[in-house]
């Protein structure tokens, strides 16, 4: 059986969203919508998190999830090697540091493990926080704009590296970037109005063109704005 969410929210009076249903099937799911519409409390919901808002539903998850949020979460105290390995530890895992130095070179900080957070940029601190949800190998991965704070470069790079490594797992991603859910979405849905709206994906396999996805990404962002 798959993974999901189904029912409904409030946040105090305000119904954030009414009997939707997700799946999360292997492969990535992609989630848009305007600020405040419940993209983020859909993932915390998922991820067993305190929300601030009253959910009734049901929701199905495994034990383990990988989790990065839109804020980095970095330990302070901690160097990056450290924070890496955090998700282990807390679950009472044998710490694999070997992988971990392996997943910081992957992201661009090999050779860089002993640094503290505080000497990182905003764009190295989310890296250190993707390697982190990649060390979780495990079989639900909950995303909140992964890759906000990166350069279009390095964005491109970290996106290719988490389809290689996510490869089989249920991802749920949250962004506002509709070209980037339509590069790398198997299915895309709209949070509007507290309903779950489809997306008609463009042809192409996932990562698809950017040339090819400028119409459908219009299309989409029509959609976002009005």
């Amino acid at each position: 059986m798959g993974y999901g969410i189904a029912g409904s929210a409030w946040l105090g009076a305000r119904p954030l969203f009414r009997d939707i249903a997700l799946s999360l099937d292997p492969g990535w799911t992609c989630l848009l919508g305007a600020s405040g519409a419940g993209k983020s409390t859909i993932l915390r919901l998922l991820a067993g998190l305190p929300t601030g808002a009253h959910f009734e539903g049901q929701v199905t998850a495994p034990r383990r999830v990988a989790w990065m949020a839109q804020q980095d979460l970095l330990q302070e105290r901690s160097s990056l090697l450290g924070n890496v390995l955090l998700g282990q530890r807390l679950a009472g895992l044998p710490a694999d540091a070997v992988r971990a130095r392996e997943l910081l070179a992957s992201v661009g900080l090999g050779g860089q493990e002993a640094r503290l957070p505080g000497s990182l940029s905003g764009g190295q601190r989310q890296r250190v926080a993707l390697a982190r949800a990649l060390m979780a190998e495990a079989p639900l991965a909950l995303l909140d704009e992964p890759f906000s704070a990166l350069d279009a470069g390095t964005r491109r790079r970290m996106q290719d590296l988490a389809l290689e490594r996510l490869a089989g797992v249920a991802v749920l991603m949250v962004t506002h970037d509709p070209m980037e859910a339509l590069r790398l979405g198997d299915r895309i849905w709209l949070l509007e109005e507290g309903a779950l709206r489809p997306v008609t994906l463009p042809d192409g396999r996932v990562p698809r063109s950017l040339p090819s996805l400028a119409a459908a990404a219009e299309e989409l962002m029509t959609r976002l704005v009005t």
